[in-house]
């Protein structure tokens, strides 16, 4: 044995710099061990056994076993014999009688002992009597006592203990489950009911090891089994299910054995900063981020039989200890089904291995009647048992086509149907792919849910345009999704969106093709496939031309509907994206997006009824804008010569990408502002597009889009859009639509002051310096390599720019301080946050004006990469 027994300890050696010693050299030898693939559950168990010798030799040295009556406990985690390398140590010293103060303090220098060696040690000192009464009045001291185990002392007082806590009295079984299941609903709130957590508790989290943990109290306490296995030979456990539990919580305690590995301090949080190298020490590797999603890929798979075991055994360990079920009124529903309670089940005790296509019936009927809750628990049981011996996928069977189809055109299927499909396992069942993006996840800030889970709440979403309720929320997709004739293809698209992740290639290219061998398959007509096809193939084109293209510009317009081809299209495509964007992350949605598809969507619309043949009028737009701002001004007393000499001033592209209101508010108060030196700021009082516009009119100067954008982002503001113009005398005459950190526009009562800093950093001669805020700690851990890519164009006047980079505190203002460095002209600009990636878009022109040449464009890629490595987190 490379490590010395604590048994063998010698007196000398108990000091706390020599344990201190023995206890780095126990802990670098499992370290090892665990890099050397030794089973987990031995490292466990070794270490807890370890730990005990420790604790009796200490208490042998404190010459405590020389004292009747006294002994001490393991209890807790420590008291099943699990102990992971920074688990809490939980003992008991407990006594028949109260300890006098001598002995006290004796105990209390234990302690202090155990403490300075830096063991997490959680400790009480009780009577027997004292366990008692707390223990009746605290849960969690309850539940500890039930698991603990004498390390050394006095069997009889220990007795004493074990025959208190297993009295009926002392927590009766129908008290116990009640407050455990209740206990574990509480814990699940506090991580939002989901195991898709960016940075889940290995413990804690739904489906993780405390889900394991509450159904071995529930049996321990009511049944008398002290371990799965217990639980198995008694039969409250299948084999399978036994199997199961102790392949899931091996799995569990390997991620969590490897984190504390990492760790100083007790954590079991699996964080971003953690992720990479707990996959590391897994096994897990590949290029990237590769290593970690198939880390938590695993994990994710683990924590979902974990909560599917735990709800289904709690339901059935609640109809013996509660008697109920039995009593319930049963409703019969079919041949194949019943209803008892609220709960469907099963008629017959084979079912679904005899009939597999039954299972989607099951689902149609939970389609059919809203008021039934879910699936009973033997009924779960079967699906489970059935789910495991399929040996095809359910879409292979003709019956089943038509069924999973028939729940694709129900009305009702979006509501609960589709979501406790995937929940039970039976997506998986029914598709390959879907098997494949179950607990696929993307290391990044972006994506929050998982694909399976992203998809499931996808479809959620395109219920909610059902009602009218929502109309305020999302407007066009309550307007068009009630007339969509035929939303099957809607939600079959939906469920292959994203289906090709995970897969190397591009996922929208993998899932088209899928989609409509899908769509064949089931007997769809070649135009209905097609439709699905290019729906998944091009889920992303309207939220990337919304958020990354200019669309003011007619010729962005154009290209765009001629992708997209007619309205019947364009209606699945906006409800489609709308969904979507809300499903990854639900942060994301907010006015300025709803504002920007709106604009996109109306304007394609007007392109496709036009006809694409018969572009938008330019000359006619700027008229139009022309007259309509007019008229407002003239309604606040300015006279048309006056609004003329202003707007002689101004290019004909001014009036092109403003509305008239927008014109007719910036020259009201260009018209009054008395000395044209000056800057002047505006900031819209009511929101505009979603967010809040900020207008800058002041002399021409070197980095003004710098400086304005420096002070926005000191005052936590996001820049969404710029428009960046000169008149024809040398003003710029920029706008800015900007949000608050939580999507909203400016608040009204800090207009003043921004409007007051703003003119103050434009007073300020000469070049900012950027000071930026402090880098957030969720984004520390990332890295996006900075990319500046050039965008082929027909154009002469202009380049696009595409430029991705991690989104720093002074990102944006750091690009515009270089482009003025280069003597870059910036023109427009649309900034896309994406997690921890910006991908914004920019439009450019040359020092001299017109495009930019290959030098000049490789002198700005180059300066770009360099600034923006200036700003990277060490």
């Amino acid at each position: 044995m490379p490590f010395q027994s604590p048994l063998t300890f010698s007196d000398e050696q108990i000091t706390v710099s020599e344990l201190k010693s023995q206890l780095e050299i126990f802990a670098e030898y499992q370290k090892q061990e665990f890099s050397n693939h030794h089973p987990v559950s031995d490292l466990v168990l070794g270490r807890s056994e370890y730990t005990d010798l420790l604790l009796t030799r200490l208490w042998q040295h404190y010459e405590f076993d020389q004292i009747p009556h006294l002994s001490l406990v393991a209890v807790g985690g420590y008291g099943r014999g699990e102990l992971h390398p920074l688990s809490d140590i939980d003992i008991l010293v407990v006594s028949q009688k109260y300890l006098p103060e001598s002995l006290g303090a004796k105990v209390s220098e234990f302690i202090t002992l155990l403490w300075d060696l830096r063991l997490e040690i959680g400790h009480a000192v009780r009577t027997v009597e004292e366990c008692g009464h707390i223990g009746r009045t605290d849960l969690t001291v309850a539940t500890n006592l039930q698991e603990a185990r004498l390390l050394t002392g006095c069997e009889e007082t220990f007795h004493q203990l074990k025959m208190l806590v297993h009295s009926e009295s002392f927590w009766p079984s129908e008290i116990f489950y009640k407050a455990k299941v209740q206990e574990q609903r509480e814990r699940h709130a506090r991580y939002h009911d989901t195991t898709y957590n960016l940075e889940p508790d290995i413990k804690s989290t739904p489906g993780g090891l405390r889900d394991i943990h509450t159904l071995s109290w529930v049996a321990r306490r009511h049944f008398g089994a002290t371990s799965l296995f217990e639980m198995s030979r008694y039969g409250f456990l299948t084999d399978a299910e036994y199997r199961e539990l102790l392949e899931c919580q091996e799995f569990l305690w390997r991620v969590r054995f490897a984190l504390h590995i990492e760790l100083r301090r007790y954590d079991n949080r699996l964080t971003f900063a953690h992720q990479p190298s707990v996959a590391s020490s897994l096994g897990f590797v590949g290029e990237g981020n590769r290593g970690v999603e198939m880390m938590m890929k695993e994990f994710y798979r683990t924590l979902r039989r974990v909560a599917e075991l735990n709800k289904m055994l709690l339901k059935l360990f609640g109809q013996v200890i509660l008697n109920r079920g039995v009593e319930s009124s049963v409703q019969i529903i079919s041949d194949d089904f019943q209803r008892r309670g609220n709960l469907i089940e099963a008629r017959k005790p084979a079912l679904f291995q005899a009939r597999p296509e039954t299972i989607l019936d099951m689902f149609l009927h939970i389609a059919n009647d809203s008021t039934i809750d879910g699936v009973a628990p033997p009924t779960l049981r079967q699906l489970r048992t059935a789910r495991r011996r399929l040996n095809k996928f359910l879409h292979t069977i003709p019956e089943a086509r038509e069924k999973f189809l028939e729940l694709c055109r129900h009305p009702n299927a979006l509501h609960k149907a589709f979501s406790l499909m995937h929940k039970l396992g039976v997506l998986s069942a029914y598709l390959p792919q879907w098997n494949q993006i179950v607990g696929q996840m993307q290391f990044d800030l972006f994506h929050v849910y998982t694909v399976d889970e992203h998809s499931v709440r996808l479809l959620k979403h395109i219920n909610t345009f059902s009602y009218a309720k929502n109309h305020s929320k999302h407007p066009i997709c309550c307007e068009v999704f009630p007339r969509i004739q035929k939303k099957e293809l809607l939600i079959i698209a939906a469920i292959f969106h994203d289906i090709g992740k995970g897969r190397p290639g591009d996922h929208s290219v993998i899932g088209a093709e899928e989609a409509y061998a899908f769509c064949r398959e089931h007997g769809l007509s070649t135009p209905e496939a097609n439709l699905v096809s290019w729906l998944v193939r091009h889920h992303l084109l309207m939220s990337v031309t919304a958020q990354r293209r200019d669309i003011y510009d007619p010729d962005v317009i154009a290209e765009f509907a001629k992708l997209v081809r007619d309205e019947e299209y364009l209606e699945y495509l906006v409800c489609l994206t709308v969904a979507d964007i809300c499903a990854t992350n639900p942060e994301l949605w907010n006015s300025w997006k709803r504002t920007l598809l709106a604009e996109l969507f109306y304007s394609t619309q007007r392109a496709l009824r036009r006809g694409l043949e018969n572009p938008v009028d330019v000359r006619e737009r700027i008229r139009h804008n022309q007259q309509m701002a007019s008229a407002l001004l003239r309604k606040e007393n300015f006279s048309s010569r006056e609004i003329e000499l202003v707007w002689q001033r101004f290019k004909a592209d001014y009036f092109l990408r403003h509305t008239p209101k927008q014109i007719a508010w910036h020259c009201t108060h260009l018209l009054r502002h008395e000395d044209s030196t000056q800057p002047l700021v505006l900031i819209s009082k009511k929101p505009t597009r979603g967010g809040t516009e900020v207008f800058v009119y002041t002399q021409d100067q070197k980095g003004i889009f710098a400086k304005v954008v420096a002070e926005l982002d000191r005052r936590n503001f996001n820049v969404h859009d710029a428009q960046v113009m000169t008149s024809k005398d040398g003003y710029v005459l920029d706008t800015f639509m900007v949000l608050d950190q939580n999507g909203n526009p400016i608040e009204e009562n800090r207009h003043n002051a921004v409007e007051k800093h703003l003119v103050s950093v434009l007073q300020t001669a000469g070049a900012m310096q950027i000071r930026t805020r402090r880098i957030p700690r969720n984004l520390q851990h990332f890295t996006v390599k900075t990319k500046v890519d050039f965008l082929p164009s027909k154009s002469k006047k202009s380049t696009t720019m595409e430029f991705v980079a991690l989104d720093t505190p002074g990102l944006l203002a750091t690009v515009g301080a270089t482009f003025a460095d280069q003597n870059i002209n910036l023109h427009a600009a649309k900034i896309t946050t994406i997690g921890e990636r910006a991908e914004d878009f920019f439009i450019i022109t040359g020092a001299e004006g017109g495009k930019l040449s290959e030098q000049e464009e490789l002198l700005l890629r180059d300066a770009l990469i360099a600034n923006v490595a200036e700003l990277a987190p060490n």
